[in-house]
């Protein structure tokens, strides 16, 4: 049955949604349409702040992740522990490769994981690139995080870990700029055209949507103009908390933190769309943004799903 169910499945691509809520729903889809019981070994790549764990707890609610975000990191870990103990006493484990290599070498990982997977157990890992050379088999579901979420059902052929690294660490930094360009944005739409604090977010390769439940008479390349000379002044962007970011010496509410650029200057080409668009299945309003190169130059399987509009 899992077989015919994927196999002609080469991968899924997703916008990589902002926010933990959002991810934690895109984790649920992705574990309903793609995820079987008789899969074993689940390997999860990207770069720090793309929102790997928030995806894992998505798909498997309920489990406790070795290396959670709030600070709490289970040691020893789980899944040697039992090993020590002669036995397994979960079905499902989580492993951080990166973490655990500050404490254990490479090659009693992949001998932990490899045992597990002996005795029918499930195991999540992180990281999984790390890991690959040493455990020496692909994973059966393998997911890569940065501007996009790809879901991959690897064969003899691939795709391999580095591959989707590759495109999941280019693809980030475009979301950083992105998720930063559009708290910049609407941080000048509040301030300065009394625009709603309540609005939704959606999804477009290398950029954002800002959308309102009313229309704003905004002048644009006012606003352009103003968020670009924030970028040219180099403000600092960093974490606060899970709720908030600060820009310079201002806090702002944002549900995504940990997915910015580090200093506004680290935004490349941003550019607003010259109108508002309306979308009357909704009823809203949206405001684009767009940051680093034009359509014809988008990377990995951004370009693909493009050229694919075309």
């Amino acid at each position: 049955m899992q077989t015919i169910l994927h196999e002609q499945l080469m991968y899924a691509s997703y916008f990589a949604p902002r926010g933990r809520n959002r991810m934690y729903v895109l984790g649920r889809q992705i574990s309903e349409r793609y995820l079987s019981p008789l899969d074993q070994l689940v390997g999860v790549v990207g770069a720090a702040g793309a929102g790997k764990s928030s995806l894992i707890k998505g798909m498997f609610p309920g489990m406790e992740l070795t290396n959670d975000d709030e600070g709490v990191n289970l040691r020893p870990l789980p899944l040697l522990k039992n090993i020590d103990k002669g036995f397994f006493s979960c079905h499902t484990y989580h492993m951080d490769t990166r973490f655990e290599l500050a404490f254990t070498q490479l090659h009693i990982l992949a001998d932990a994981v490899n045992q597990a997977l002996s005795h029918g157990k499930r195991v999540i890992v992180e990281h999984f690139d790390l890991l690959y050379p040493a455990i020496k088999r692909n994973a059966d579901v393998l997911i890569g995080i940065g501007g996009e979420v790809i879901v991959a059902r690897p064969n003899i052929f691939g795709p391999f870990p580095k591959e989707i690294v590759n495109v999941s660490t280019k693809t980030l930094q475009y979301r950083k700029m992105a998720h930063t360009a559009e708290d910049l944005v609407a941080s000048i739409l509040l301030k300065d055209y009394g625009a709603v604090l309540t609005f939704g977010h959606r999804d477009v390769h290398h950029g954002f949507v800002l959308e309102y439940p009313e229309n704003i008479d905004i002048n644009f390349p006012d606003v352009e103009r103003k968020v670009k000379q924030i970028i040219d002044e180099g403000v600092n962007v960093c974490y606060s908390d899970e709720g908030h970011i600060q820009i310079g010496d201002d806090s702002w509410e944002c549900t995504g933190p940990r997915t910015h650029v580090r200093n506004t200057e680290d935004i490349e080409n941003f550019r607003l769309l010259n109108e508002v668009k309306y979308d009357d299945k909704t009823e809203t309003y949206l405001i684009i943004g767009l940051v680093g190169p034009v359509k014809e130059n988008l990377d990995g399987f951004a370009g693909v799903s493009y050229a694919a509009t075309l």
